[in-house]
Parts: structure tokens; C-alpha cells; sequence
């Protein structure tokens, strides 16, 4: 008998290489193989239309030699975790590595989530508005002997099949990385101002080595505190509770007047690109937009739809492993844009940063 790579469904049980990986697999479950590959898509059917699916695939089987990778729902990343029967090291001979990786599929995304009876799900969703019965390429399954040549050649695989992004082999490298750049951050914070970046750039100007992109880090921002009053000290934490109230500069970019000043953000990008040799500039911002998120109240914002959420203590993380900052945004909550308008929010603000001349983005905060 012939036992193939190719992940098939005999008996209600997902095999791989002639190995059971699930077991009570339901009926809705279907496995779509790949062309030219011994590896396959794993998908599911329901009987009803919804932006939200959640499909049981199974129970989980793990023997001593074999691995299952179930990483995160980027294409471009696997994080291997392995599993075995005992605690003995699984010995090289004959082992057998499974990749099981969820994936985009068209407009949805795929998750691997468990229960506490062993059994694997896969949670597949988008935004509210768009809805559909069936995903048939959710988690990409895949097999080999080298878990770190299998996670390499399923990403060409899928890069090849999906047609939606580049193997690391494949990208194409920014001009800018084979530059000498600086970042504001270290040498201002967030006080940073038009007038400290013209002076630290003229620095390097006079020294002969000439930044050929900066990074505009944190301090451009327009951005409240309204857990401090004025003239008080700052409370320790209070700082990551700021919120954003708009996307566009701070008056320190908008101060007209001054000698060392700038009229807004596009003179002052076309002034340090027009005289100070600078060919790319980037401007810093977190994935909620500030450190607290945005504010609901803002004028500017509240087309968002923005409201407040106080996040879960993760386990493990209090005593002295505990971070400020999110002791700060339990505290304090985090201002989020209302998914609905996650794309509006990006695109206004990234658009009117390309309007200044902005080149790109630095996103912080990314956890």
C-alpha cells in the first residue's frame, strides 16, 4: 500500500503521511489539494450566510514523532508549536512535521482556536458587511521532514497559489534600507519640534554624514490628556492614557511666524527634502492612533464612531513583570475606532500625510 503526503479525510479522520492528526471530523469540513503539491486547503460549509463562522475541525491527535505548526493568521509567519505523547525528545528518525496554517481567504481571515476537550476550530471572519456560507481555503496543511524547509516551501507554495504577496526570497528591498537614516525619538521624545529637526539634521550636515530619510517619531500628534490637569506633574502611566484628537499636526508644525517655524507639515517635509538632502520622510503613529487611542469626544473623530474599551489583564503579567503602559490602558481604557470605520480612519490619515509629502509610516504599539 502507497501511503501518500496529500492531507485526505478517510473515517472522519484527517490523515497526513498516513498519520491521524483529526479525529471526529464533521461532515462540512472539506478538503481541497493543491495542484502539483502534496499539500491541500482545509474549508468548511454552513447552511447560513454571516460575516462570523466558527467550524469545529476535529479532535486533536498527537503521537510522539509528529509536530503540528499553528501559527498566526499571516500568511508571511508560522510559530511551530509541538506536541507529544510523553516527555521523551521524539528522536529525528522518521519524524514527521504538519504545517497547519490559517490563512486569507478572499476577503476573510482564518484563526486556529481551542477548546478544552482537545478539539480544533477554525474561526473565520471579516467586517459585518460582508457575509458568505462557505470558505474553502481557511488553513493550508502541508508535510516534510525539516520543519524549518516546510515552513519555507509552504510559503512559496501558497505565494505561488494565492498571488497576494512575495516569498522574502521574491520581495523587492526599499532603496532606503541601504541608507543612513535617524529617528527623532532618542533625541527629543516627544518634545520634538520643526525647529529641533532642522538643527539635528544640520548636525549631521556639518559632520558629512547626511540622513537620507528620518523618522518623525512621537510628539507630532495632536493629543489630550484629560487625566491631567494644566500645570500639574504628570501622574507615572497617565502619559499612555493621551489620546489622539486629530489627525492632522500639533501647532508646533502649524506655529507661523517664527523664524525656525514652518507654516504646516507639507512646507515643513518640503523645506528639510528641498535643503537638507533628506529624500524620504516617515512619520510615527500607533495601530490605535496614540498610546490611549483616540478620544471619543473629539470633533475631528467622532465620525469614527470611536468609544472606549478597558482590556483584559492577560495571565501571568502582575508583579514586577507588569508593563506601565498597559497597567496604564487597564486603567485608563484604550479610545477604538469603530471597526466599521477602521478603514476610513487609516485611509483620511494616511492620505492626508501623503497630501504633506509623508512617504510613510512607522506603526508602534502593535500587541
Amino acid at each position: 500500500m502507497t501511503i501518500t503526503a496529500a492531507p485526505t479525510v478517510k473515517d472522519r479522520c484527517l490523515e497526513v503521511r498516513g498519520k491521524v492528526i483529526l479525529t471526529h471530523v464533521t461532515g462540512n469540513i472539506v478538503v481541497s489539494p493543491v495542484v502539483g503539491t502534496e499539500s491541500a486547503f482545509l474549508g468548511a460549509t454552513s447552511t447560513v450566510s454571516s460575516s462570523r463562522h466558527v467550524f469545529d475541525l476535529g479532535i486533536l491527535q498527537c503521537s510522539n514523532g509528529n509536530s503540528i505548526a499553528a501559527p498566526e493568521e499571516r500568511e508571511e509567519s508560522a510559530l511551530e508549536d509541538e506536541f507529544s505523547s510523553d516527555s521523551e525528545e521524539p528522536t529525528t528518525e522518521n519524524t514527521c512535521y504538519i504545517l497547519l496554517l490559517p490563512v486569507l481567504d478572499g476577503q476573510f481571515r482564518t484563526t486556529l482556536q481551542g477548546t478544552q476537550s482537545n478539539e480544533l476550530q477554525l474561526c473565520i471572519e471579516r467586517d459585518a458587511y460582508v457575509q458568505a456560507s462557505q470558505s474553502l481555503e481557511a488553513a493550508f496543511v502541508n508535510s516534510g521532514d525539516n520543519p524549518f524547509e516546510l515552513i519555507g516551501d509552504s510559503i512559496k507554495i501558497l505565494e505561488k497559489h494565492k498571488g497576494t504577496f512575495c516569498h522574502l526570497e521574491n520581495k523587492r528591498i526599499p532603496a532606503h534600507l541601504d541608507w543612513f537614516g535617524w529617528s527623532t525619538w532618542d533625541a527629543f521624545y516627544t518634545e520634538v519640534s520643526p525647529q529641533g529637526i532642522k538643527e539635528g539634521l544640520q548636525s549631521f550636515l556639518n559632520e558629512g554624514c547626511s540622513p537620507k530619510f528620518i523618522i518623525i517619531d512621537d510628539g507630532w500628534q495632536e493629543t489630550l490628556n484629560t487625566f491631567r490637569k494644566e500645570g500639574e506633574s504628570v501622574i507615572e502611566g497617565t502619559q499612555f492614557a493621551t489620546r489622539l484628537i486629530d489627525i492632522k499636526e500639533n501647532k508646533k508644525f502649524t506655529n507661523a511666524g517664527s523664524e525656525n517655524s514652518c507654516n504646516n507639515l507639507h512646507d515643513f517635509v518640503d523645506s528639510i527634502k528641498q535643503n537638507m538632502n533628506v529624500k524620504y520622510v516617515y512619520m510615527w503613529h500607533t495601530l490605535t492612533g496614540y498610546w490611549g487611542g483616540v478620544l471619543p469626544s473629539s470633533d475631528a473623530l467622532k465620525k469614527y464612531n470611536p468609544k472606549i474599551l478597558y482590556p483584559i489583564q492577560s495571565p501571568g503579567t502582575t508583579g514586577n513583570l507588569r508593563d506601565v503602559a498597559m497597567d496604564s490602558l487597564e486603567k485608563y481604557g484604550v479610545g477604538i475606532i469603530d471597526p466599521e470605520k477602521l478603514y476610513d480612519f487609516y485611509n483620511d490619515s494616511h492620505s492626508y500625510l501623503a497630501s504633506c509629502g509623508v512617504d510613510g509610516v512607522k506603526v508602534d504599539v502593535q500587541i
